[in-house]
């Protein structure tokens, strides 16, 4: 949909256009991700399915650690790095 600088969406259009930013901002997001991992070859830690896990740029991953169940995180949190018990 292209619009000519003197053209101008009904608000029905606009409404509907901003329905899709959270779709498109998710898409872009999981690009943005995926082409990350691809270009720098680094790791990613999240957490999938109830365990801490390092994804690599090749698809595989390696679960770090199980997590208890109802341990919330924030979205953008930065984790550092704790003193091993060893």
């Amino acid at each position: 949909m292209s619009l000519h600088p003197s053209q101008s969406l009904s608000e029905r259009a606009m409404q509907i256009a901003e329905q899709r930013f959270p779709e498109l901002a998710a898409r872009s997001g999981h690009e943005a991700y995926k082409t990350t991992l691809q270009r720098t070859g680094a790791v990613v830690v999240k957490t999938s399915e109830g365990r801490l896990v390092e994804r690599r740029s090749d698809g595989s991953s390696t679960v770090l650690k199980q997590l208890s169940v109802g341990k919330r995180v924030k979205p953008g949190l930065v984790l550092k790095r704790g003193k091993s018990a060893d």
